[in-house]
């Protein structure tokens, strides 16, 4: 598909700087961009590349449009422009309706005509697949889960039984949602399971990256809220429960029981305790290591950055030091106490 800058100006509330009749088919990167493509600067450390640039327009802020030597939009945003001109420019694929061949689908199921199965796809009992639903191929659908209107499985998803999506959820692929908890008790030094009889319940406009998964709750359900965001290989354990438009990067481990808030964003590698709750609009950076509950909104850190080294195993003997260091500290201030 192609847009000229003035329709695509529109689309995105921006102001055109050059030639609105420029013709646009598609997006690039600023050091590869051609003149048919439209790339963006959302981050100023990069502008040195805007005088190599060939795309055909550029999206940038005003503060930055003045380095655009060719078409400019000037936006608030250029990420959010961007995201949303890509999205016009490449729209999603239609569902087509049918039933592959290869899939197997329990008679008691209950499929909408509108929906479309893929190959080797297996859906039980008690199913309920709502219009426009693309699954596909090789997932497997347990009895009596939900699927909510315009929800696409990617391919090798599994929904263990009872779990709801809700409308317009994506699921890569490899996710699995509704496995046990990792429930167990120790009975005299031997370690057996506790049943986890709770769900997962998944709100709408959810997206959920490839091999995350999400727990099933023991009694009550885990829960994922309206417009939550999960990167990849993502762990939520069971009985969590993440709030609406939260977003979280890849790898973040979140124990059994946590409660984090509506417009939270945690970074890469994060790590949740269990039974913590956390405030809304909590921001954790990458590798946050979190084991008391969070309160207040605000950015929050821990770990260590890399250093060489040589200066690491030295800062390792002043750590293995530090408790001797508070008390030698204390015992002079006692004294000096003492000598007032």
């Amino acid at each position: 598909m192609s847009w000229t800058l003035a329709e695509l100006a529109k689309h995105v509330d921006a102001e055109i700087r050059g030639d609105a009749d420029c013709i646009i088919d598609g997006v690039a990167t600023l050091s590869s961009a051609s003149s048919s493509k439209i790339s963006f600067l959302a981050n100023s450390k990069y502008r040195k590349f805007l005088s190599h640039c060939q795309a055909g327009a550029v999206l940038v802020t005003e503060a930055d449009a003045a380095a655009v030597e060719g078409n400019a939009l000037v936006v608030k945003d250029p990420y959010v422009a961007y995201a949303k001109i890509a999205s016009l420019l490449f729209p999603a694929k239609t569902v087509v309706a049918g039933v592959h061949p290869t899939a197997w689908l329990d008679p008691r199921s209950h499929v909408h005509d509108s929906a479309q199965i893929g190959a080797h796809v297996f859906i039980d009992a008690d199913v309920t697949i709502a219009e426009n639903v693309e699954i596909g191929p090789g997932c497997v659908i347990q009895q009596g889960v939900t699927i909510g209107a315009g929800s696409r499985l990617v391919a090798n998803v599994t929904l263990c039984h009872g779990v709801s999506i809700g409308h317009r959820v994506i699921l890569h692929p490899g996710v699995v949602i509704g496995a046990d908890g990792f429930g167990i008790a120790n009975d005299n030094g031997r370690w057996i399971n506790v049943p986890q009889l709770g769900s997962v319940e998944i709100g709408d406009d959810v997206e959920i990256g490839a091999n995350t998964t999400i727990d099933r709750g023991a009694i009550e359900n885990t829960v994922i809220g309206h417009g939550v965001k999960l990167d990849n290989q993502i762990q939520v354990g069971h009985n969590c429960r993440i709030g609406n438009n939260t977003v979280i990067a890849g790898c973040v481990g979140i124990a059994g029981s946590t409660l984090i808030g509506a417009d939270c964003a945690i970074g890469g590698g994060a790590g949740l305790g269990g039974h913590l709750s956390i405030a809304d609009g909590v921001q954790l950076t990458g590798m946050t290591m979190v084991t008391k509950s969070i309160t207040e909104a605000g950015v929050y850190s821990s770990g260590i950055p890399a250093e060489p080294t040589k200066q690491w195993h030295k800062n390792v003997v002043r750590y293995r030091q530090m408790e001797s260091l508070h008390q030698r500290v204390r015992e002079l201030e006692q004294l000096l106490n003492n000598q007032d």
